[in-house]
């Protein structure tokens, strides 16, 4: 099946139908304007890089190292965006109220089955962590992409959001930080992060008193 890369807006997004992906997105105001530019920057200048090095034949040791400085760089971005995350007190609208909550994992518990395999999900108070893994296929015989699926995912949960808050306008911000999982370590290490996210954050002390995290049954 075909990869497909996307740029939207700051970072690069590689897609390929019948792969596993950590992703997280948050809500508009999570992050402060500008925060975390540098790192965008720096992130598109290294994989400017490697594509230069592709289309001129550098040595497999060139292309090793931008690629290693751009992961090493790509954990600190998301340490940083993690960091930001849990610092903000005040949001435009709480995900841990129960309807916005329920709209959220409802929306992501949509395509289940359908279109991919979910392994867990953990909606916090401004941010979403989101394991899973893309079929194929869909029911039309026809290549499962991420964007499509974030795309349905963000427009239904802001709808309905927005209906219960009594608020019009924008909720997510419009970049999401996708990870492809690597192997079956990296998806537990990823599943782990997701429904521990409540307890790293101070607000209970066992994944499972927190109304907005879901594991897949028999995980484990």
């Amino acid at each position: 099946m075909a990869k497909k890369e996307a740029y939207k807006h700051m970072l690069p997004h590689f897609q390929q139908p019948g792969q596993a992906y950590f992703l997280t997105w948050s809500l508009i105001d999570a992050i402060p304007p500008k925060a975390l530019e540098d790192y965008t920057r720096q992130l598109q200048q290294i994989n400017s890089n490697i594509e230069f090095a592709k289309k001129n034949k550098a040595t497999e040791e060139i292309l090793a190292k931008l690629k290693m400085d751009y992961a090493m760089l790509r954990r600190k971005y998301m340490k940083a965006y993690d960091d930001l995350l849990h610092l903000q007190t005040k949001f435009i609208v709480d995900l841990s109220k129960k309807e916005s909550t329920e709209a959220v994992l409802e929306a992501l518990c949509f395509w289940d089955g359908k279109r991919l395999e979910n392994y867990a999900i953990c909606v916090m108070n401004n941010h979403v962590h989101w394991v899973f893994r893309l079929f194929e296929k869909n029911e039309h015989d026809e290549p499962v992409y991420l964007q499509d699926i974030l795309h349905s995912v963000k427009r239904y949960s802001a709808h309905k959001i927005n209906k219960f808050e009594g608020v019009t306008g924008s909720l997510w911000q419009k970049e999401s930080y996708d990870t492809t999982i690597r192997d079956d370590k990296h998806l537990i290490r990823a599943v782990e992060y997701t429904i521990n996210n409540p307890v790293e954050a101070g607000l209970v002390n066992d994944w499972a008193n927190w109304k907005g995290t879901m594991l897949a049954p028999g995980f484990y």
